[in-house]
């Protein structure tokens, strides 16, 4: 496959208004041709649903999902007509992501919304730990840009593995979906409950709790 570089990507997605990670693919499988890249776009139906950006998804539904009772996901997802709101594919969409958050986990939405001194903080970490590996300071950026974006895949929606389908990322799933929908769709908020979360558990010391016992008899 061809090299592809950021600014190869910037101009493809400029050019048809689909996501970063889908024009890189669409480059990397075109040889870097930006004709049949943008070809490949269309034939995904993802150049389509990009065209839809400028456009307002003010309407949708809030979806959830129950697992197991004990974990629980409320979820707004929106597109841009209450029919589509109503329609089975976009139902089933808000579905799908309700049980990507319940399974995968995530903290956002989108990459934009890390907080930037979140984001500081786990470079540090990550520079750290390449120090304890021994790797050469030189080099640290170049590995950071990697290990950023492993960070991006874990704690952001769109940008995880889908559940269903790991050759391809959630928020791929959503704009093939929203290509054949026909709207643009968004998702805009979400969150996600577990039984016990935040609470600290007590931790019995057995062999407290034997002597406490045997003090007593």
């Amino acid at each position: 496959m061809a090299e592809v570089s950021a600014t190869m990507v910037k101009e493809l997605r400029e050019k048809t208004g689909a996501g970063m990670m889908d024009c890189k693919k669409a480059l990397a499988e075109s040889g870097g041709d930006f004709a049949k890249a943008e070809e490949w776009l269309r034939k995904k139906g993802i150049a389509k649903a990009g065209s839809k950006e400028g456009r307002v998804a003010a309407e949708g539904v809030i979806g959830t999902y129950i697992h197991g009772g004990r974990i629980g996901v409320i979820v707004e997802v929106n597109c841009e007509t209450d029919f589509v709101a109503r329609n089975t594919d976009f139902q089933d969409l808000v579905k799908d992501v309700a049980m990507q958050i319940a399974a995968a986990s995530p903290k956002y939405v989108r990459r934009e919304e890390v907080p930037a001194d979140l984001l500081e903080k786990e470079k540090d970490i990550q520079r750290a730990l390449l120090k304890q590996q021994g790797k050469p300071e030189a080099m640290w950026d170049k590995i950071l840009v990697g290990k950023v974006e492993k960070y991006y895949e874990q704690v952001c929606l769109v940008d995880q593995l889908w559940v269903k389908d790991d050759k391809k990322k959630v928020g791929e799933m959503i704009t093939e979906r929203a290509a054949k929908i026909g709207e643009k769709v968004a998702v805009r908020r979400f969150v996600r409950y577990e039984v016990g979360e935040g609470i600290e558990k007590k931790k019995d010391d057995l062999a407290a709790e034997v002597a406490k016992t045997l003090g007593q008899a």
